[in-house]
């Protein structure tokens, strides 16, 4: 009953962010994917402490997955803001 609740969620959110997402003009892509990299410096602590953790082996491989993923996240959300802003600076 409970993982009916729980793709309820899912679902919504889903939905609520694509809709979210839809409406923001392309202009304001990159910087909202910046401050997106905040979120996923958020999930990679989350993910650390789960891969580090004494909840077995799935949880710590999972963990240690979701952190590969997070750090790429975060490293070239990075990398497209630094070039964004670069496109800015006088040469």
């Amino acid at each position: 009953m409970i993982a009916i609740y729980l793709l309820f969620i899912l679902m919504l959110s889903v939905f609520v962010g694509f809709e979210l997402i839809r409406k923001v003009p392309a202009t304001l892509h990159t910087p909202l994917m910046s401050g997106a990299n905040a979120i996923s410096g958020i999930t990679l602590i989350g993910a650390l402490s789960m891969a580090g953790g004494e909840s077995g082996q799935w949880a710590t491989w999972l963990g240690a997955a979701a952190a590969f993923f997070a750090t790429v996240n975060v490293v070239g959300g990075y990398m497209v803001t630094d070039r964004m802003l670069a496109m800015f600076k006088k040469r």
